[in-house]
């Protein structure tokens, strides 16, 4: 009955309800004239005034007073299913007002036919039932309009009856975008209690919850659990096919409490399912604490995180170069943002290409950097396979630019970013690198003072050109997900460990080390893909399922690309003092051989003989196999 009379109300138009409200406190006025009077009379009157007693003169001095006052105290403009504690102080100083002056009129003054205490009761009577009103308002039409609202959102549980699941539930309670129908808690004491109206259930019950709530969602609100306790909840949600949503952990939710825009995807290593290691901040500090450090590349993705983990040691000066002014300016504003009014470090951004010598030059001169990290590169394989000839010459000779002036300008510490690919590489960004890294072995003699020294390490998920971003994109517009071949496999590791372990390896160089960074296990890329699409609550589209919600299609390898990477040439890695941080023993030619090899490579560079120079590469470094694809004709890069 009470949701029949309610949903016409809520489908009127918003002046048509502001005049039924008006209406209705005008009524209020008048009933709380007629209850004083009985209050005070004992007995009921009749408002039209026939006897001695002349309530009317009270109703119209009620209605007189209220209305205006109301109306002037923004009574109408609010929406009263959502109402609360600001709303009802309102009224009761627009009350207090209104009584004041009402009892002024009868009380203190007086008028005939009207008791004094009607001037003091009236007033009460009508904060009472105005306030009343309100509330009705707010429980009855609020409550089915929020009804309505959810109508077909999400239905989601939270895992965690602690404090910040009680703060995530209370933030989500006026959500328009999700439903929440209750807890989940690892506490079986918990299990069958109500906290907040919502009952606790045991996480066992999950797969039964899906059927009977209609869950699609559920949110991990456990920031303090270790790595090794999220990965077995993950491995109960992927058995569900449910959603699954996170709040960051203890350390980012301590400046605050916990609302809905705190909820995310799952983290990277989450999907990964594998624990980083504490970072060694002893290392951390050795070349970069109180000195001068200076990144090129400090856009890029390894770039931009190498340059956050080296603000967070407190350099004195940080030195950014990168040839995208778009990279460089968004980099230089975050990390000018994080340093905020410190002075402790001066950061200046440069705006230059590795490969132009002179400027380079002109700026390690200037800033005098006591460490080096490069990570200036071309690194999407497909781009640079369409591309050698710019490949080279960004990552080979760029390279070999930078370590050249770092070594003739004094540099304490010279540390390039390297890669897996560069291992028995099949393409020309791997061959590249690879000549990278043995241009600064043999430099490592030819200029002593510095210390050279190379990171080697796989694929790291959620920087630019990721798998983890595309396949994210690909399952939200409903697939497919785009695979090259089922069995391909890579060694993965996330930007910040990376960023930090290249740190601490450059801080145990001796001079012309290469380190290899233990990546853990290799992943199956058709098996990330799947458990990303089981961890969005769908369901995978093949022939044992046909009706699945997201498909896989392979599309073949592309130019360049291997089924399987490796970290390493040869087969005997020395541990360092670091569990993650291995190095590697690699054949190099020395300077004088190189050098000649170097200036070959050059000549062939400015003819564009995109055919001879794989020739080269294939002499110059070991193990590389040039894909199958035809390559462009002679005399020519193969974007011309």
């Amino acid at each position: 009955m009470l949701t029949r009379f309610a949903l016409p109300i809520l489908a009127m138009p918003r002046p048509a309800k502001r005049v039924v409200v008006l209406l209705v406190d005008a009524s209020l006025c008048v009933l709380a004239v007629w209850l004083s009077y009985y209050l005070r009379l004992g007995e009921w009157i009749k408002l039209s005034g026939d006897s001695y007693w002349q309530p009317m003169w009270a109703v119209g001095v009620s209605l007189g007073l209220a209305l205006p006052i109301f109306i002037v105290n923004g009574f109408y403009r609010a929406i009263f299913r959502y109402s609360g504690l600001s709303a009802l102080t309102t009224v009761v100083k627009a009350i207090g007002v209104y009584g004041l002056l009402f009892a002024t009129v009868f009380a203190a003054i007086g008028m005939d036919g009207v008791p004094r205490t009607v001037g003091l009761i009236q007033p009460m009577l009508l904060l009472l039932t105005v306030g009343a009103s309100r509330m009705l308002a707010r429980f009855w039409l609020g409550g089915l309009y929020r009804n309505q609202l959810k109508m077909g959102l999400p239905r989601v549980l939270i895992y965690g009856a602690g404090n910040a699941g009680r703060q995530l539930a209370g933030a989500m309670a006026n959500s328009h975008e999700m439903v929440v129908v209750g807890f989940m808690d690892d506490d079986d004491r918990l299990h069958g209690h109500v906290l907040n109206g919502l009952a606790i259930y045991s996480p066992e019950d999950l797969e039964g919850l899906v059927a009977s709530l209609e869950v699609t969602t559920v949110l991990l609100a456990i920031p303090s659990a270790r790595r090794n306790r999220r990965n077995e909840l993950i491995q109960r949600m992927l058995k569900a096919h449910v959603q699954v949503r996170t709040l960051p952990g203890v350390s980012e939710l301590a400046q605050g409490t916990v609302s809905i825009s705190d909820l995310r995807e799952l983290d990277i290593d989450d999907l990964l399912g594998r624990e980083p290691v504490t970072p060694n901040h002893i290392l951390i500090g050795k070349n970069v604490a109180n000195k001068v450090v200076l990144v090129t590349g400090a856009g890029g993705s390894i770039g931009s995180e190498l340059c956050r983990q080296i603000l967070a040691a407190r350099p004195t000066t940080l030195v950014l170069i990168d040839q995208s002014e778009f990279s460089l300016y968004e980099i230089h504003q975050e990390l000018t943002d994080k340093l905020g009014n410190s002075e402790s470090t001066t950061i200046f951004p440069v705006l230059a290409s590795v490969r132009d010598e002179s400027r380079l030059r002109e700026v390690l001169a200037y800033w005098k950097p006591h460490t080096v990290y490069h990570a200036a590169a071309y690194k999407h394989v497909p781009l640079v396979e369409d591309n050698p000839v710019e490949g080279i010459r960004n990552n080979t000779m760029g390279t070999l630019v930078s370590a050249r002036v770092a070594g003739e300008l004094g540099v304490n510490d010279f540390v390039l970013i390297s890669t897996d690919k560069a291992v028995r590489p099949t393409n020309i960004m791997g061959a590249s690198k690879r000549l990278a890294e043995m241009s600064l072995q043999a430099l490592s003699s030819v200029y002593p003072n510095t210390c050279y020294s190379m990171v080697r390490f796989g694929n790291v998920l959620g920087s630019s050109g990721s798998v983890v971003p595309k396949f994210r994109r690909q399952i939200r517009e409903g697939g497919p997900i785009t695979l090259t071949h089922l069995e391909m496999t890579r060694y993965f590791m996330t930007i910040p460990e990376a960023a930090q372990l290249v740190i601490q390896a450059g801080a145990m160089a001796k001079g012309g080390d290469v380190f290899v960074l233990d990546m853990g296990d290799p992943v199956k890329i058709v098996d990330l893909a799947k458990r990303m699409v089981d961890l969005s609550g769908l369901t995978l589209r093949d022939e044992l399922n046909p009706d699945g919600d997201i498909e896989i299609v392979v599309t073949g390898l592309r130019p360049g690309e291997k089924l399987f990477e490796e970290l390493l040439i040869g087969n005997d890695p020395s541990p360092t003092s670091h569990p993650r941080i291995m190095k590697a023993h690699e054949e190099f030619l020395e300077w004088p051989v190189l050098s000649e090899r170097i200036e070959e490579l050059n000549l062939r560079l400015k003819y564009n003989d995109t055919a001879s120079l794989k020739a080269l590469l294939i002499e110059l470094v070991s193990g590389y196999q040039p894909s199958s694809i035809p390559l462009a004709p002679t005399g020519t890069d193969s974007t011309l």
